[in-house]
């Protein structure tokens, strides 16, 4: 992989899982960032030991502003290609190749991940989940204007042109259908790719709760009647 990519990596209290995920990383020639947002484990202090670039938010601020953190440091360093990527060891870092590709070759200045892309991906998410996901798509495809068959999959990959134009407001969760307006306003070009999800029971207690996650949906709809 080329040297100008950058993988953004929002950390809050992820001491158990964060140096396997970083590991997994190692081996693809890649500028990793990790930004631990006032985790009150041992997040900061075990990022002290591993090759990355560590930042680190004095406040909890939410994943949201630890990407935008992470993307404004990345643009700054020159980076080329910049990817999102969860720190509980969901994604695989294998699969950056494929997100990237897209941007490389100048099809798209958006790629963003895909649970739903390949049958096996799908029987991979929790029936539960991949219910919630599917009810989301629509209400995301309403309220941004851009219709994918994924809803809220943290994988994205973004061109040095895409990462300076979007800028995140939306401290938490809701950055993600943020993210998706952003990128119909601005117009900027997108594809979707297969990714595969690693659901492990450390990343099932970590993520969204299906309520917390209506909750989102709820919020993202206030928001797109009142403003």
């Amino acid at each position: 992989m080329i040297e100008s990519v950058y993988v953004i990596i929002p950390a809050y209290n992820e001491a158990k899982i964060l140096r396997s995920t970083i590991q997994s990383l190692s081996d693809f020639n890649l500028n990793i960032v990790v930004v631990d947002d006032n985790s009150n484990d041992e997040t900061w202090s075990i990022l002290q030991t591993l090759p990355v670039y560590a930042l680190h938010h004095v406040i909890n601020l939410g994943q949201g502003a630890a990407l935008q953190t992470g993307m404004t440091f990345a643009l700054g360093k020159g980076a080329k290609i910049i990817v999102h990527f969860d720190a509980d060891g969901q994604h695989r870092a294998k699969d950056i190749e494929t997100m990237i590709a897209p941007i490389l070759s100048g099809e798209a200045d958006v790629v963003l991940g895909s649970r739903f892309l390949r049958k096996e991906d799908m029987l991979a998410v929790p029936f539960s989940r991949r219910m919630l996901l599917r009810l989301a798509v629509p209400v995301d495809g309403i309220v941004t204007g851009i219709w994918l068959t994924d809803a809220h999959n943290g994988f994205r990959a973004l061109s040095r042109e895409a990462a300076q134009q979007i800028h995140l407001n939306e401290n938490r969760f809701a950055h993600a259908s943020e993210i998706l307006s952003q990128i119909h306003h601005l117009r900027l070009q997108y594809v979707e790719r297969p990714t595969s999800i690693v659901y492990s029971e450390y990343s099932r207690a970590k993520g969204q709760s299906i309520w917390n996650a209506l909750n989102i949906v709820i919020d993202i709809l206030l928001r797109k009647v009142f403003r």
